[in-house]
C-alpha cells in the first residue's frame, strides 16, 4: 500500500467515524435498543470481511487481526440477536394469571 492509499483510508475511517457518532447521537433513547438490535446482526459482513482478510494474509499479525474481528464480529451478531429476542419477549402474550414482571411476585 503506497502513501495516497494509505491517506485516502484513513481519511475514509476518520469520515466514518465522525458520520457514525452524529448519527447515532441523534438517535432518541426509545429507538436506540431496537435500531441496535437490528444494525448489530449486520456485523455478519465483518465477519465475512475478516474470513477474507484471513483467506488472504500470509503474515502472524494479519491472522490474528482476522481472528479478533471475527471474535468481535461474532459476539455483536449474537448479542443483536439477544437483544431482538428479548425485546420481542415484551410483545408476546402472556398466559392469563401470569404477573407482568418478577417484581410483582412478591
Amino acid at each position: 500500500m503506497n502513501g495516497l492509499d494509505l491517506l485516502t483510508a484513513i481519511t475514509v475511517f476518520a469520515l466514518s467515524v465522525l458520520v457514525g457518532i452524529e448519527v447515532i447521537s441523534k438517535v432518541p433513547a426509545t429507538l436506540h435498543t431496537p435500531l441496535m438490535s437490528g444494525s448489530n446482526s449486520v456485523h455478519g459482513i465483518v465477519v465475512i470481511g475478516a474470513m477474507l482478510i484471513a483467506a488472504e494474509s500470509h503474515t502472524w499479525l494479519g491472522y490474528a487481526l482476522a481472528f479478533v474481528a471475527m471474535v468481535f464480529g461474532g459476539m455483536n451478531v449474537v448479542g443483536g440477536y439477544a437483544v431482538t429476542d428479548r425485546m420481542l419477549e415484551m410483545f408476546r402474550a402472556r398466559p392469563s394469571g401470569t404477573p407482568k414482571s418478577p417484581k410483582a411476585e412478591v
